[in-house]
């Protein structure tokens, strides 16, 4: 069993930076993957970047790709998204995920990210 709590969020101009945290508590969070996504009003929960069980392999949308990065502290069970150059368009909540690259189980609830033009 993993719980998951994202924190980080907020306001923020665009072309500005945010770094959103999720902590993880359980044992096992080193056997996961972690992901992020985001959910923007009236859209459907999209992928933003996921990161394996070491933090050796990571994956973007393309959309984030260049502008986001993410990472995973192991030892402090904390995985990380840094969002550099934030565009309107990043405007979402964002949640963070752990299981298998694909069928994430365990999922965060949720921090909003604003991004003003």
């Amino acid at each position: 069993q993993v719980q998951l709590v994202e924190s980080g969020g907020g306001l923020v101009q665009a072309g500005g930076s945010l770094r959103l945290s999720c902590s993880a508590s359980g044992r096992t969070f080193t056997a996961y993957a972690l992901g992020w996504f985001r959910q923007a009003p009236g859209k459907e929960r999209e992928f933003v970047a996921s990161i394996n069980w070491s933090g050796g392999s990571t994956y973007y949308a393309d959309s984030v790709k260049g502008r986001f990065t993410i990472s995973r502290d192991n030892a402090k069970k904390v995985v990380y998204l840094q969002m550099n150059s934030l565009k309107p368009e990043d405007t979402a909540v964002y949640y963070c995920a752990a299981g298998e690259v694909g069928n994430y189980k365990y999922w965060g609830q949720g921090t909003q990210v604003t991004v003003s033009s």
